[in-house]
């Protein structure tokens, strides 16, 4: 399986969302720098980590000029139940078909219970990958305080 490398456009694909509408990865993200959350699941403490991290930062990535979104392949009903609580105001994606987000992206699966290891992509305004996290279990992942230090570094060198 073909992992992304920096400079690679990211794949485009929808996903549907909670609340009935469908995020257009990586469209939804253009004219700002991107992250893209792939995450295991809402049983995952350190998923939980990393959602509640990036909701705290959520005014600091704004502020940078950072927009957020998530996907897993839990059911419609617990992903609303994990953004209400963790109150996550960045767009979540349910239901994921993890061979096919997987085949695009080049995440690492988990095969039985079959759903996604986690994944994270900053994305440059273009939609070009400017950095990619691929984890085989359930550490290693970004963290906003690194996406946010990371986009003031690219801003404060063009």
């Amino acid at each position: 399986m073909k992992r992304l490398q920096n400079g690679e456009n990211f794949p485009a694909f929808e996903i549907p969302a909670a609340g009935a509408h469908k995020i257009q990865v990586p469209q939804s993200l253009e004219g700002s720098y991107g992250v893209v959350l792939i995450y295991r699941g809402s049983w995952c403490p350190y998923c939980q980590m990393q959602l509640a991290g990036f909701q705290r930062a959520s005014e600091k990535l704004a502020k940078a000029g950072i927009k957020v979104v998530a996907l897993s392949v839990d059911s419609e009903a617990t992903t609303a139940e994990t953004i209400e609580k963790y109150k996550l105001s960045f767009p979540v994606g349910h239901s994921a078909d993890a061979d096919k987000v997987a085949a695009i992206t080049g995440a690492y699966i988990n095969e039985a219970p079959n759903y996604l290891q986690t994944t994270g992509f900053l994305l440059a305004p273009d939609g070009k990958v400017l950095n990619a996290v691929y984890s085989s279990g359930p550490i290693g992942r970004l963290v906003a305080e690194d996406v946010i230090g990371m986009v003031t570094y690219l801003k404060s060198k063009s």
